[in-house]
């Protein structure tokens, strides 16, 4: 036979019951709360990541410090493992932060430009915009199939070329006014990704009646005689040039410093001196005036690739873009890690 509670020990039975469900109404909506603000620290947690200090991603997400370390905490305590070591400069990943961040990129990266994806594969009138920095050779030689391939995929993008130097194209990068650069670099700072696709020859052109054209294998002493016409001190070829000469202990001469890969051509072709240009800029029509030589054994190959800054997230329009150079090249995780910014 059952006992029968009393009055008071029935009455407290009940409100124990009631606790325990509100309890578990309290726990289910905690859970229910967590899940709504999972976005909001994975996107901590990757900003974080890409850009190096707690202070930079929250002035990219436009919060506190303490509120992106807190949701930082939240994510590590409910994962129940530490995902990112803490220094004095930086952070940097654990193996568990390493797993997460491969599968949060993506999620963060999609929704945050998830309006600009939906006007792009619907066709509505939001195209969006790519700027693309680059020196007059890669726009002049090497860009133009890949902005024809780019404007027939993505005809309603607003697709900007920055006709800039080197240096001026890495100032670009650095301020947010282009999304990406093409071209070549020697030196990286530690703040810049370089991806190097495309690579060409070094070239000696001179016009077909010259001396060294009738030779079969050219040293690098045999241009001494000959003035150089060669682009201005500041640009890459000329430092590369200057650099082999040097290094070899062989003299020469600059009879003519002057811009543009065609204006050297056209001087080269009218007899005002010889030069050496990277095989990018050399054509069929070039080989038809002027007699050209290969110089790969005394010079460097130059390179060309995508130039990016660490940390930044990019477009769907600038990864279209860099798709259409070479397939699956932001696959790479250094171009992910945020360095120590030059500005």
């Amino acid at each position: 036979m059952a006992k029968k509670l009393n009055p008071a020990s029935e009455k407290a039975t009940k409100r124990s019951a009631k606790a325990r469900v509100a309890g578990a109404e309290k726990d289910a909506a905690a859970r229910f709360y967590y899940k709504g603000n999972r976005l909001k620290q994975l996107r901590a947690f990757v900003y974080i990541t890409r850009l190096g200090t707690l202070t930079r991603a929250a002035e990219a997400l436009f919060l506190s410090q303490p509120s992106v370390s807190l949701q930082l905490k939240a994510l590590e305590r409910e994962l129940g493992v530490p995902l990112l070591e803490r220094t004095r400069r930086r952070v940097t990943l654990t193996d568990a932060g390493e797993a997460l961040y491969e599968m949060a990129r993506p999620l963060v990266e999609g929704l945050e430009n998830l309006d600009r994806e939906f006007h792009a594969k619907t066709g509505g009138s939001q195209g969006g915009k790519l700027t693309v920095a680059a020196g007059s050779s890669t726009i002049q030689y090497l860009l133009p199939e890949l902005v024809k391939a780019y404007r027939e995929r993505y005809p309603s993008v607003h697709l900007q070329l920055a006709n800039v130097t080197g240096k001026d194209g890495l100032a670009l990068l650095r301020a947010d006014e282009a999304d990406i650069a093409i071209g070549s670099m020697l030196d990286v700072p530690n703040d810049i990704a370089w991806a190097p696709v495309y690579h060409y020859d070094p070239m000696l052109i001179m016009p077909p009646d010259h001396p060294l054209a009738s030779l079969d294998n050219i040293r690098l002493e045999d241009l001494s005689p000959y003035g150089l016409i060669l682009p201005p001190q500041r640009l890459t070829t000329f430092r590369l040039v200057d650099m082999v000469f040097q290094q070899r202990h062989v003299p020469y001469t600059v009879a003519i410093e002057v811009g543009g890969w065609d204006v050297i051509k056209q001087y080269v072709a009218m007899g005002l001196g010889i030069s050496i240009v990277t095989g990018i800029c050399i054509t069929e029509a070039d080989r038809e005036r002027l007699a050209v030589r290969n110089l790969r054994q005394f010079f460097p190959q130059r390179s060309y690739g995508v130039v990016m800054r660490k940390g930044k997230f990019l477009s769907p329009e600038a990864r279209a873009f860099i798709d259409l150079i070479r397939p699956g090249l932001l696959t790479h995780r250094d171009y992910d890690e945020s360095g120590h910014s030059e500005r």
